[in-house]
């Protein structure tokens, strides 16, 4: 058993050493290289049966101990990885086979069993005990602002008529039954199964509906955008549509993020449908349904349902999709759509259209990449211009001002910006305003210059009024992905709080640039540039590989551009915030937000050709970026066995 242990000691001193050893080549800590060596001399001495082993052991701890309080101070999650393995063997160092061994040399093991105890004691302590979560932050919600009412809506205190429950998109119930002293009485009603299972192999398929409530029913939609009714009070299904949703190889999502319910004032045609709900599907069509009863809309477009094909260029089947619900306002139901991710050069159109909601006549069109152009509507057989910016988010409106608020992607390759046209440049990642009756652009407000990066403007922009300084101001907050949180006047797009413009990193590939400086809020969770030390793992070793990885590439902070060497992107294209957004309390003036974050590898890889398959598998085409200089690779910034590389934020 000792030699058994010996061996486990070797090994772990042999892999540090070696680990360390290629770390410090690439400018890394020491520290692996003095441990790893200091735990080979450990394990030799216990194979000789010299008690000097454990004493070597019990300082590699506590060097162990000051180098990782050092570096990460007292926080159990960084802490653990870097003295779990080593903790482990000392313990087994402890076990009396170890001092048999010793004394069957006629050697005695001394004070050196006592000591290993008390640094094993001190480490574990420092580790558990000692810290707390240094993270925390304890505070207490304000009370209501006496000039704030919170919001006026036609939507009931009860129900949930939008994807965040009305157009301006808050997430804010004003119902007050349930409370923080009696939420813990709260039991499971009903259960609902939906039947829909991910069964393509191809298409990653995700459940990640929001439902609406409207008068007692409930409405889902599932991944492969089922509609499905359900009464509020039981769960019993009233009715389900299933749309056939085709899924060709190259859509990039196959999900349903929340349908949108609508009702026709009194005495509008088409009366036999008069509230209905609207799906926009993962093969571009727009779809009218009676919300009583499933069946399509007749008298709504084409027998209930607009083909989005419709005037949008370069056709290829699950290049142009959709995942957000629609928009609903001022009587038309307003749509953008999503271009799938460095898959062409030869894109689908953003284009963002309006339809009336009873009739499903186009009543305005909105091109990306004509932005200051006519917005009447398109005739039969013309087409959108290509590659614009698309806003495959959700949408806003602030029916009173008149204006519908629209988060705005970028346009592939996302990580090569040679040759993008002035319109490009100016709408991607930004949040733009049109106007609800004509579609005319009224402003924009940009978050990303020149974006390398896909930092599409993810979220739905969220509307409400708020008290600065005894001044109600109408103002929209716009979640990021890099963690900026825009709080702009909706009137206008002029920043409430400060934006600063701060030098960015430099050095683009060969032919395109970085913009000298990127905007930053005055509210951001912005990271802080990653360290060697904060990378992490289950186990000091592959804490050791990926501050290897993170050695390897090339990393000067948030908006380092694109290289064929490698990038470390932090935050990574998932963004710190997405398409969940965030809410706010209107009457408390209060957001909640759930920031993520995720860093990502990201490689430039020069193409051989316009068509040739280099990245990806065959059948997905994603990330090719054909008929570009180069297709990206992506990945996760995880270890070998796949935990992450960076600590818990």
């Amino acid at each position: 058993m000792a030699i058994l242990l010996a061996l486990l000691v070797l090994l772990s001193g042999a892999a540090m050493a070696a680990g360390g050893v290629w770390l410090l080549s690439l400018g890394g800590s020491p520290y692996y290289v003095v441990a790893g060596a200091a735990l080979i001399v450990s394990a030799v001495l216990l194979m000789a049966r010299r008690p000097l082993s454990r004493w070597i052991y019990a300082a590699v701890l506590i060097g162990t101990l000051v180098w990782a309080v050092i570096e990460v101070g007292f926080d159990w999650w960084q802490l653990t990885p870097r003295g779990g393995v080593l903790v482990v063997l000392g313990l087994l160092l402890l076990l009396p086979f170890v001092g048999r061994r010793f004394r069957a040399a006629g050697r005695s093991s001394g004070a050196a069993p006592l000591v290993l105890a008390l640094v094993l004691c001190v480490g574990v302590a420092v580790a558990s005990f000692v810290t707390g979560d240094p993270h925390d932050t304890e505070g207490q919600l304000p009370i209501a602002a006496p000039a704030v009412a919170g919001e006026t809506t036609t939507v009931a205190d009860g129900d949930w008529a939008a994807f965040g429950r009305t157009t301006r998109g808050n997430r804010y119930s004003p119902l007050t039954t349930i409370t923080p002293e009696n939420v813990q009485n709260l039991e499971v009603a009903w259960t609902f199964r939906t039947g829909d299972l991910n069964e393509s192999p191809d298409t990653p398929a995700a459940f990640q509906t929001t439902p609406l409530e409207v008068d007692g029913t409930i409405y889902i939609c599932t991944q492969h955008q089922w509609v499905i009714a359900l009464d509020a009070a039981t769960g019993a299904e009233r009715w389900r549509f299933d749309p056939e949703v085709t899924e060709p190889s190259i859509s990039q999502h196959q999900t349903c993020r929340g349908a949108t319910y609508f009702s026709a004032p009194p005495g509008a045609p088409g009366a036999a449908c008069a509230a209905r709900i609207f799906l926009a599907t993962g093969d571009a069509r727009l779809i009218a349904l009676d919300a009583a009863t499933g069946a399509l809309c007749a008298g709504f477009a084409n027998g209930g349902q607009i083909d989005l094909w419709q005037n949008v260029p370069n056709y290829r089947a699950g290049l142009y999709f959709y995942t957000s619900p629609p928009l609903v306002a001022g009587g038309l139901v307003i749509v953008g759509g999503s271009v799938s991710d460095n898959v062409t050069v030869d894109n689908p159109s953003g284009a963002i259209r309006a339809f009336d909601a009873v009739s499903g006549a186009l009543v305005w069109n909105f091109d990306p990449e004509n932005p200051d152009g006519p917005t009447t509507p398109i005739a039969p057989g013309e087409f959108y211009m290509p590659n614009g910016p698309n806003a495959w988010s959700v949408l806003s409106a602030d029916e009173e001002l008149g204006l519908i608020y629209v988060p705005m992607g970028n346009v592939p390759p996302d990580q090569y910006g040679v040759n993008r046209s002035a319109a490009t440049e100016r709408l991607s990642a930004a949040t733009i305003a049109l106007s609800l009756e004509t579609g005319a652009l009224v402003w924009v407000f940009q978050a990303v210059h020149h974006d390398l990066w896909d930092m599409d403007m993810p979220a739905q922009p969220v509307l409400v009024d708020l008290d600065i300084s005894g001044e109600i101001r109408p103002a929209l907050i716009q979640p990021t992905k890099q963690g900026d949180i825009y709080v702009l006047d909706r009137r206008t797009g002029v920043p409430i709080y400060p934006v600063t413009e701060m030098p960015a990193p430099q050095g683009a590939i060969a032919g395109d640039f970085t913009s000298p400086t990127q905007p930053v809020s005055a509210i951001t969770f912005m990271p802080d540039t990653l360290r060697e030390s904060d990378m992490w793992g289950a186990t000091m070793f592959d804490q050791l590989l990926c501050r290897i990885k993170f050695r390897e590439l090339d990393y000067e902070g948030r908006y380092t551009p694109p290289s064929t060497r490698g990038i470390l992107q932090h935050p990574g294209n998932f963004g710190i915030f997405n398409w969940g957004s965030v809410a706010v309390d209107p009457v408390r003036q209060v957001m909640f937000a759930t920031p993520a974050y995720i860093p990502f590898t990201v490689r430039l890889v020069p193409r051989p050709d316009a068509t040739t398959d280099i990245i990806s598998d065959p059948e997905a085409d994603t990330n090719e970026n054909f008929g570009a200089p180069y297709a990206v690779d992506i990945q996760n910034f995880v270890s070998q066995i796949g935990i992450p590389c960076n600590a818990p934020p």
